[in-house]
């Protein structure tokens, strides 16, 4: 992990970020020898197609809508506000 000062930061944002983002790298940030802060990059996420992408044997038309059907089952079409 890499640590830099909070100076360093303010003068090679761009460069830092670019680290983050292009090689994966946590850099920590300090000010008077005290970490004060950490820059990382973000937790991958999947959505859920991609998720569903990766199963196999892959359902066909019929079996989604289904499944899809199924999954709504006991839920309305409308959306409730929680709040009036």
């Amino acid at each position: 992990m890499q640590t830099i000062t909070a100076t360093d930061l303010a003068r090679n944002t761009r460069k830092i970020l670019d680290t983050v983002a292009g090689q994966g790298e946590t850099v920590r940030v300090e000010r008077n020898h005290v970490t004060i802060a950490q820059i990382m990059p973000p937790e991958l996420s999947m959505s859920a197609s991609q998720v569903l992408a990766g199963f196999e044997p892959r359902l066909s038309s019929t079996q989604a809508s289904g499944w899809l059907k199924d999954s709504r089952n006991g839920f309305g079409e409308e959306v409730n506000d929680p709040w009036a």
